[in-house]
């Protein structure tokens, strides 16, 4: 059945505060270009309920899978994702329509008294869910006291500078993504941004991915191809595509970045050990314009380097994709 010409645009997200704000953006830019409304329909995920680490869980796709089901059962017409949530492989019955340019990249640390991460105390007590975050620590500071941290933004910048129901703080700093402390309305707690050169953050982190069903077509599929912002994609498509040749999951501690300046497109990538922070690393550099797959044949030639370097005896590869 067709649904009707006036009825709204159905718009599927996580029902965090963060996935909300980040899809209101996104179902503004559509309603604006399709010139009628777009509500946003709340999806529980398996991320979202329990209380596991998101490397027991599996990492990527925790945050996906119900918002995908939602879509293919028709209860919503598009869908958006973090995308640095989103699997590698692509699906064969949908397809990602719309990245919209991509915010700050970087991570954040939000600490107690605006403490900078080389000030924090010996021992300090710092919170992430995240492998690679915990081996950057752990090169970075190996001195510090890194704890697997879950819950929403609000919950954990309250770990450390106490909540609105006059909970204890428990830890000393977090580390966070400044794309989502902006989008929430709380870039005022950032004590640090990370800067990339020394910390490059997760494949996709700060860009976000509109996804449809395959068939859809007209006004919705006309509107995401004009939200669509090529520069992001062509990066972020790179740093995807380093995860995906290495068969690396979200358990992988693997940051990686990309960007394109004066034509060329410049991708770095790097892999640490979980247990010491060790790492190897590689940069690679090419002319959008001289290859028809500037993303998958700069990610081929890092990952080719990391492999001469042997990233598969320092990190568990292999992961799901």
């Amino acid at each position: 059945m067709t649904r009707a010409e006036s009825a709204p645009i159905r718009l599927g997200t996580r029902g965090s505060a963060l996935a909300l704000a980040q899809s209101q953006r996104v179902a503004d830019s559509i309603a604006a270009r399709v010139g009628s409304p777009v509500e946003l329909v709340a999806i529980t995920t398996q991320g979202d309920t329990s209380t596991a680490s998101l490397a027991s869980l599996g990492g990527t796709g925790v945050f996906v899978a119900a918002v995908r089901e939602a879509l293919l059962a028709g209860e919503c017409d598009v869908v958006v994702h973090s995308l640095k949530d989103l699997p590698t492989a692509p699906h064969d019955q949908l397809v990602i329509a719309a990245m919209p340019k991509r915010a700050d990249a970087r991570d954040a640390l939000v600490s107690r008294e605006g403490l900078r991460l080389e000030a924090l105390a010996e021992g300090a007590r710092v919170g992430t869910g995240s492998p690679r975050r915990r081996a950057q620590l752990r090169r970075r500071r190996p001195d510090l006291e890194v704890v697997d941290l879950r819950g929403n933004v609000d919950t954990r910048i309250g770990r450390v500078l106490g909540d609105r129901d006059g909970l204890d703080a428990d830890l000393d700093a977090v580390v966070l993504a400044a794309a989502g402390l902006e989008r929430i309305g709380r870039h005022d707690v950032i004590s640090e941004l990370l800067g990339i050169d020394g910390w490059p953050t997760a494949p996709g982190q700060g860009a976000l991915a509109v996804e449809v069903r395959a068939d859809t077509r007209g006004a919705l599929r006309s509107a995401l191809q004009g939200l669509d912002h090529g520069a992001t994609r062509v990066a972020v498509e790179a740093e995807r595509a380093v995860l995906r040749l290495l068969e690396a999951g979200c358990a992988a501690p693997l940051g990686a970045h990309a960007f394109i300046d004066g034509g060329m497109l410049f991708l770095s990538a790097r892999v640490y050990s979980p247990e010491t922070g060790e790492c190897v690393s590689s940069a690679h550099a090419l002319y959008v314009d001289d290859t028809p797959t500037p993303a998958i044949d700069a990610a081929q030639r890092v990952v080719d380097e990391l492999l001469r370097q042997g990233v598969a005896e320092l990190a568990p590869l292999g992961g799901d994709r």
